[in-house]
């Protein structure tokens, strides 16, 4: 699949891809934009829960941010286990609960009680941002929003939730159903219910916006065109061929949702942008 940039002409492409050809690629680790402070409480934050993803995944969504944040915020993971993380990341400790693992987790960001008290904007670690997302913070300021699920890509409003980003504002007790529902009895909607994003969209029926597609778009859907994998178990798998994604003008997220996980991606693209 060819890369390209809207509104860039076939001549246009050509000369970059050849210049790309020529040119060493030397991945250079860019220093953080310098950042706005306003005063303004706003929290960046992950979830990571046992070994699934390690601290590695947690350390680069960290830079990734501080290259692509420009507004004052506070980066802070959710955690049993803080071994190898950098320690400029604030580290506040998930409550065990028996049952409850994995994604299972999220619904404890919309506790009214959550130690972080201003705007929280949630990041799944398997992303890759690459772009400004300031927006991502002013975008409907006090407002609840989330991703249109990735079906949209082939189902024409498709009005479900993926919770890999979403934003909400802790000092509102904003949606609070979701933590308090979930925690009367967890084995409830962890037997119901695939994933944590279906039983947010089950307590939450109005109040919401989805973020712009453009903004936050599947990576083997919508920027790659949803490429066969290669023969490798689920969850090492890869594409089968290499290829470089399609990237709108607005995009400034890549979700790595199912098959391949960034660090299984061969793609050049994904390599320049999530290895540094």
């Amino acid at each position: 699949m060819k890369q390209y940039t809207e509104g860039e002409t076939k001549a246009e492409r050509k000369a970059r891809k050849n210049a790309y050809k020529t040119t060493p690629r030397v991945v250079v680790k860019s220093a953080p934009i310098p950042l706005v402070s306003d005063g303004v409480p706003r929290y960046v934050v992950c979830l990571k829960y046992g070994n699934k993803y390690s601290a590695e995944y947690v350390n680069k969504l960290y830079n990734m941010v501080k290259r692509n944040l420009t507004l004052d915020h506070e980066f802070v993971c959710f955690t049993e286990d803080p071994t190898g993380i950098d320690p400029a990341i604030r580290i506040e400790p998930i409550p065990l609960i028996s049952g409850v693992t994995g994604w299972w987790y999220k619904p404890m960001f919309f506790n009214p009680r959550l130690p972080l008290r201003g705007t929280l904007l949630f990041f799944d670690l398997d992303v890759v941002i690459f772009k400004n997302i300031d927006y991502l913070f002013t975008y409907k300021p006090g407002e609840f929003c989330i991703i249109r699920d990735f079906n949209r890509f082939v189902i024409k409003n498709y009005d479900k939730f993926n919770s890999s980003i979403f934003r909400l504002e802790t000092t509102q007790n904003m949606h609070s159903n979701v933590y308090e529902h979930f925690m009367a009895n967890p084995r409830n909607p962890i037997g119901r219910f695939h994933g944590d994003q279906d039983w947010i969209r089950f307590c939450v029926k109005k109040d919401y916006n989805y973020w712009p597609h453009e903004w936050i778009q599947s990576y083997k859907w919508e920027m790659r065109g949803k490429p066969r994998y290669d023969r490798q178990p689920r969850g090492q798998r890869d594409f089968e061929t290499t290829g470089d994604p399609v990237i709108k003008n607005d995009t400034s997220v890549a979700v790595f949702h199912g098959d391949p996980n960034p660090h299984n991606c061969k793609d050049t693209w994904v390599i320049d942008n999530w290895t540094i």
